[in-house]
């Protein structure tokens, strides 16, 4: 039996396996995710929850101005070419790599620790004065997390180097229900303090549960530290870039933030609609993305044609997923907030204040879906400055909306900035890499697009009949009968999609 599991958690993985792994666990966890977001709206006010989303936001910003870039962007390039090389002095530079890491990062949490009380009053300033106090408290104790996940993140792209993807994908489920738990066992004696606990330990057991994969696979802690390794320097030049854009990113959520602040409850509405909108780009986005950035790295030297051939192939399989998914979304945002979340302290205005913000959120799904895609694609070819310059101009043009935007559609309008700098930061980056790479992509993914919105609108068509007729049958006010509206509108439409796909002869329903 133990060798049976050994086995199953070291193999390496093909890509389909790798991306079906990924496609499950993520699933689980983002299940994991609304149950999360359950317990979170209905035990806790929403003015309460302001405090919880509000303490992320700067920890996260460093955490992904220093670590994450050079996850995202440099460390599984520069791994696998040093594991090719000389495996022995790749671990080396593993150990070497997150030691160098982890001191950028404590002297950078050590100062946000004392600027914080500066800082978040400014940000949030329509927060009452025992209102920034809780904030800068938590969100000193949320320093803590980015520590934990940085090694954890380091580790996750050892793994994924070596084709290792069962582990990696497991860590974000114990994340998750370490943070159920504690508001659980928690939340009535320590309000929201009890969920911050949850998402300290959750990080630590996110870098624990791949330590002995890590271990086993070769990696040994090291008391090293050189920064003028060959190595480390072609990761600052890979991650640089890519730390300027995820910082964007975060700089993007932080402003819409401070925005939602002047709104009491809008923080906690706009995380949670984001949580909804994110399920399927990181289920049918970033699996499929993280899945493939390991064949695709150092592929377009050796063969140009079997790299855009790879591109297209796991561009058009999310399309024919996405598509179907962000139509499905919008068409039951109603259904699916008041399932999730219409409960305890969660009101019928945070409920419509939140279908509204998910439904606008939806206009991006399918743009969110496919950055990550194209994005690893610029990596894989070693370029990280074009996907920055992209992300910065398409935050820029989101942060404009969203200001413009909040007065008249309140919370939402935040979203809808979002979701059209998506678009802008999508096909900036769709043709940025026909011209970079010359690999004459763009007329496949019209042709696909085409295909899959035709049967998508047939579908929409399909669920909205059958939400009208079980509105009929079903009594909507009540959970069951929500539920039994929500289900058979998506067994209905997902019978139509698929079964068109296959009359159609969609290459993707036929493999």
């Amino acid at each position: 039996m133990f060798t049976y599991l050994r086995s199953l958690i070291f193999r390496e993985n093909s890509l389909k396996g790798a991306s079906w792994i990924l496609v499950v666990t993520l699933a689980l966890s983002n299940i994991l995710g609304v149950i999360r977001d359950h317990f979170l709206a209905s035990s806790l006010p929403t003015d309460r929850l302001d405090i919880y989303y509000a303490a992320f936001r700067l920890p996260d910003l460093v955490f992904n101005l220093l670590i994450l870039g050079a996850i995202a962007a440099a460390v599984i390039p520069v791994m696998s070419r040093a594991l090719k090389e000389d495996e022995k002095n790749a671990w080396r530079l593993s150990a070497n790599m997150i030691n160098a890491g982890l001191v950028l990062l404590v002297g950078a949490l050590a100062i946000l620790y004392f600027l914080l009380p500066l800082i978040l009053p400014r940000l949030f300033h329509d927060f009452s004065e025992i209102k920034i106090h809780e904030t800068v408290t938590l969100a000193r104790w949320m320093l803590l997390s980015p520590l934990f996940f940085a090694i954890s993140y380091f580790f996750g792209s050892l793994l994924n180097v070596r084709k290792r993807f069962l582990i990696y994908a497991l860590a974000p489920l114990v994340y998750n229900l370490s943070i159920i738990i504690a508001t659980i066992m928690g939340v009535e004696r320590y309000g929201v303090r009890a969920p911050v606990a949850g998402v300290i330990i959750g990080a630590a057991l996110h870098m624990l549960v791949q330590l002995p994969a890590v271990l086993m696979l070769g990696f040994r802690p090291r008391l090293m530290l050189n920064f003028r390794e060959p190595s480390l320097a072609r990761i600052y030049r890979l991650m640089i870039p890519r730390a300027l854009a995820l910082g964007a990113n975060q700089i993007q959520l932080l402003v819409f933030t401070a925005f939602a602040s002047t709104i009491s409850g809008a923080i906690a509405i706009y995380n949670l609609s984001d949580n909804i909108q994110t399920v399927p780009t990181v289920i049918l986005g970033n699996s499929f993305a993280t899945a493939v950035f390991p064949r695709l790295s150092g592929l377009y030297d050796d063969d140009k044609e079997a790299f855009r051939q790879l591109l297209l192939k796991v561009s058009r399989l999310v399309l024919f997923l996405i598509v179907p998914a962000a139509a499905g979304r919008c068409l039951l945002r109603a259904q699916i907030v008041r399932l999730i979340l219409g409960y305890g302290y969660f009101g019928w205005a945070d409920t419509r204040a939140t279908v509204d913000t998910v439904g606008l959120f939806a206009v991006g799904i399918i743009a969110q879906g496919l950055i990550p895609l194209l994005t690893r694609a610029f990596y894989a070819l070693e370029d990280s400055r074009f996907p920055m310059k992209a992300t910065v101009m398409s935050v820029i043009v989101g942060i404009a909306i969203g200001y413009i935007a909040l007065p008249t559609f309140g919370v939402a309008g935040l979203a809808m900035g979002f979701s059209l700098s998506s678009w802008v930061n999508f096909f900036i980056l769709l043709f940025g890499l026909e011209a970079k790479a010359k690999l004459k992509i763009t007329d496949a993914f019209w042709e696909t697009i085409g295909q899959i919105l035709v049967l998508t609108v047939i579908m929409a068509l399909a669920m909205q009949t059958s939400k009208i007729i079980m509105a009929n049958i079903v009594d909507i006010d009540t959970v069951v009968g929500l539920f039994a509206q929500a289900v058979i509108a998506i067994i209905v439409g997902g019978a139509v999609y698929l079964g068109g796909a296959w009359l159609w002869r969609i290459p993707e329903i036929r493999k």
